[in-house]
C-alpha cells in the first residue's frame, strides 16, 4: 500500500508563519500547473519562534543517522544524484548560482531586520537552541516515509542541519531551499560544511531559488557552498520591494518552485517525450545519418562492458543522445525539414531521472564506398563526447564489427576499419611518440575558423558540399554530431583554405597530426576494401606541406631558433612528411 507523501514546510525568524499562508499560495500553484491539490500530503509545519527567542532546556543535538557512504558507494552515489540533478535541471531550466553582492554577508542580517536576525544567530551560534528546534521538528516526523521539505530563509538552514539526521527509513523525494542565506560566512553552523561535503544518500536532489529582489540571499545561490545543489534565479515582479521578495508565500506563487515541488510530491508530469516521438517516414540527410550510426555504434560498445564503466557509459550516453535530438530538432526547425522517424524515435527523457535512451535503429543501407569516411571518423573519433571514457581496443572493435554487421558490409569491413586505423597510428608514431586522436575533434575548431567554416567543403561520401557547409555552420565543430562532420570534412575536402588552417598556429601540432592519421587511415581502408583512392588525400597533404613549410621559413628568419611555434610547426612536417612518404612507398600517390 502506497502511502501519503510527506511535505514539510520549515519556516524562517518571525512569528513562525502562524496563519499558514505559505500552503494557500503553494495549493494554488500547484493546482495552476495541473498538479492535484495538498489534501492528499500530510502537510508537516513545526512552530519553533520561541525556541529561536532562546531556551533553557538541554536537549541534546540530533545524531547523525545517514551515514556518508564511502568508496565505491560514494561515486555510485554522486553519478545516481547527478543524474536526477540534471533530471531537474531539464524540467526548470540552467541553474544560475548569482553573481553575488559586495559586502553580502553584512547586507543579509540587514536584510532580514536586525532584530529578527537575532534568532538566526541564536539558531548558528547557540547550540542549545539549535538542538532543541532540531529535536522539536524530528518528533513529529515519521520513521519511514516518502519526504519532500521547502526551507524558508532561515528554515534552508535548519533544513541543510537537519537532512542527514532525519530517521533512516525517511525517502528525501526533494529539497526546496528559498530565499537562503546558505552562502554567507554568518550563517555557516558548525560542521555543516563537512556534514553536506557530498550529497547525503537519503536525499534525491536540492534546488535552491534565489529571487533578484530578495536582499537575504544577495543574489548568491547556495552551490557556491554546495556545489552539487541546483540554484535557480526568480526573476521579481515589477514592483516587489525586498520585503515582498523575501516572503515565503511570493516564493511559493511562483510557477517555477511549485513545479520542482509538485514534481518531489507527485512525480512527473511529462507527455513530451512520446510526442518528440512522432516522426515521418522521410529520407536522413547526411548529418542524420553520421548521428545515427555514431549512436549506433555508442549502444553497440556500450553492450561488450561490465559494472562501474557500463553504468557511466550509458549515463554519458544517454547525455549525448538527448542532446544530439535536440540539436537536430533545433537544425530542421530552422530549415523547416520535418523530423525523420529513426531520429524521432531517440527522444530521450532526461527529467525522469530512470529513463533509458532507446536505441537507434539504423539508417538506410549505405556502401561501402559512402561509409568508409563516417566509419573511420566514428572509430578515430568520441561518440559520447564530451564526455572521456576510456573503453578497450578490442572492446571497440568488437562493437566495429557488429555495426558494420548490422549495416550488411560484413563483419570484415569493420576489422578493416581497426586494421587501418592501427596501420596509421604504426606510420606516423616517431619521435613525438603521438597518440592523441581526441585532437582530431577538440583540434579543429581553429580550422573551420581559419577556412570561414569550411566553406570550400567537397562531398564527403554522399553528401553534397552544399549539405555538409550547411551542417557544420547548423552544428559546429563541437558536440558528437560536429565533431565528427568537422572531422570527415577536413580528411574529404581539398582546396587551400584547409592547408592554410592546419599550418596556422592557432592549429595545434597534435591537432594536425590526428588529421593526417585520419587521412591515412581512410585512404589504407580504401585499400583494404580494394576501392579506388580518394585523390584529395595525397593533395591535401601536399597543400598542408607547403603551407607549413612556408609558415616555417617565415617564422624561422626571425624567431629563436628553440621557439615553440618553430617546434610545432617541425612536429607539423614530420607527420606529414611520414605520411607522403608511406603513401609513396605502398604505391597511393596518384598515378
Amino acid at each position: 500500500m502506497s502511502h501519503a507523501p510527506i511535505l514539510l514546510y520549515l519556516h524562517g525568524v518571525g512569528d513562525g508563519d502562524l496563519d499558514d499562508g505559505w500552503q494557500g499560495a503553494l495549493e494554488a500553484a500547484l493546482t495552476r500547473l495541473g498538479y492535484p491539490d495538498l489534501s492528499g500530503v500530510t502537510v508537516l509545519a513545526p512552530k519553533y519562534p520561541n525556541g529561536l527567542r532562546g531556551v533553557d532546556d538541554d536537549e541534546p543535538l540530533p545524531k547523525v543517522a545517514v551515514r556518508a557512504p564511502r568508496g565505491d558507494d560514494a561515486k555510485s552515489n554522486r553519478r545516481d544524484f547527478e543524474r536526477r540533478r540534471t533530471a531537474m535541471e531539464v524540467l526548470l531550466g540552467r541553474d544560475d548560482r548569482g553573481d553575488g553582492v559586495l559586502g553580502g554577508d553584512h547586507v543579509a542580517p540587514v536584510a532580514g531586520n536586525m532584530r529578527r536576525f537575532t534568532q538566526a544567530d541564536n539558531y548558528v551560534k547557540n547550540p542549545k537552541v539549535r538542538a532543541w528546534v532540531l529535536q522539536r521538528i524530528l518528533r513529529q516526523l515519521p520513521q519511514a516515509g516518502r519526504l519532500v521539505i521547502v526551507g524558508h530563509s532561515l528554515g534552508s538552514v535548519i533544513a541543510a542541519d537537519l537532512v542527514r539526521r532525519l530517521p533512516v527509513g525517511l525517502e528525501v523525494a526533494g529539497m526546496v531551499t528559498i530565499g537562503s542565506p546558505l552562502a554567507h560566512e554568518r550563517f555557516h553552523v558548525d560542521g555543516l560544511r563537512e556534514l553536506l561535503d557530498e550529497p547525503p544518500a537519503n536525499l534525491a536532489w536540492w534546488v535552491n531559488f534565489w529571487s533578484t529582489a530578495d536582499l537575504v540571499p544577495t543574489r548568491r545561490g547556495v552551490s557556491t557552498v554546495f556545489p552539487w545543489v541546483l540554484d535557480q534565479r526568480i526573476q521579481a515582479a515589477m514592483g516587489d520591494n525586498p520585503v515582498r521578495a523575501h516572503s515565503a508565500t511570493t516564493y511559493l506563487r511562483n510557477a517555477t518552485v511549485a513545479l520542482a515541488i509538485g514534481r518531489g510530491l507527485f512525480g512527473s508530469q511529462s507527455k513530451e517525450i512520446e510526442l518528440a516521438r512522432k516522426g515521418l517516414d522521410i529520407p536522413l540527410d547526411y548529418a542524420e545519418t553520421v548521428a545515427l550510426l555514431a549512436l549506433r555504434y555508442a549502444h553497440l560498445t556500450l553492450k561488450e562492458l561490465e559494472g562501474d564503466i557500463r553504468d557511466r557509459y550509458a549515463d554519458a550516453l544517454r547525455q549525448v543522445q538527448a542532446a544530439s535530438l535536440d540539436q537536430i530538432k533545433a537544425r530542421n526547425a530552422n530549415g523547416s525539414r520535418p523530423m525523420p522517424r529513426p531520429i524521432a524515435n531517440l527522444a530521450v527523457d532526461l527529467s525522469d531521472p530512470s529513463s533509458r535512451a532507446p536505441e537507434p535503429a539504423l539508417p538506410a543501407h549505405l556502401s561501402v564506398d559512402d561509409a568508409v569516411v563516417p566509419l573511420a571518423m566514428i572509430a578515430v573519433g568520441n561518440v559520447i563526447r564530451p564526455f572521456e571514457i576510456e573503453v578497450s581496443k578490442e572492446k571497440r572493435q568488437t562493437a566495429m564489427e557488429q555495426l558494420t554487421l548490422e549495416m550488411q558490409l560484413g563483419r570484415q569491413v569493420g576489422t578493416n576499419v581497426f586494421e587501418a586505423v592501427d596501420s596509421a597510428r604504426k606510420v606516423l608514431k616517431g619521435p613525438t611518440n603521438w597518440v592523441k586522436w581526441t585532437a582530431l575533434g577538440l583540434g579543429t575548431a581553429a580550422v573551420v575558423v581559419a577556412t570561414s567554416g569550411l566553406a570550400l567543403a567537397a562531398a564527403p561520401g554522399v553528401a553534397g558540399a552544399a549539405a555538409v557547409t550547411s551542417a557544420l555552420a547548423t552544428f559546429g565543430p563541437g558536440g558528437m554530431i560536429g565533431g565528427l562532420l568537422t572531422a570527415g570534412t577536413l580528411v574529404s575536402a581539398g582546396g587551400g583554405g584547409i592547408a592554410i588552417g592546419l599550418a596556422a598556429p592557432g592549429t595545434s601540432a597534435e591537432a594536425v597530426e590526428a588529421v593526417v592519421a585520419a587521412h591515412l587511415a581512410t585512404a589504407i581502408l580504401r585499400k583494404l576494401q580494394g576501392l579506388s583512392q580518394d585523390p584529395q588525400t595525397w593533395s591535401s597533404l601536399v597543400e598542408t606541406e607547403i603551407e607549413v613549410t612556408h609558415e616555417f621559413a617565415r617564422l624561422r628568419a626571425v624567431s629563436d631558433r628553440a621557439a615553440p611555434t618553430l617546434k610545432e610547426l617541425q612536429r607539423k612536417l614530420d607527420a606529414i612528411d611520414r605520411a607522403l612518404d608511406y603513401l609513396h612507398r605502398v604505391g597511393l600517390e596518384p598515378k
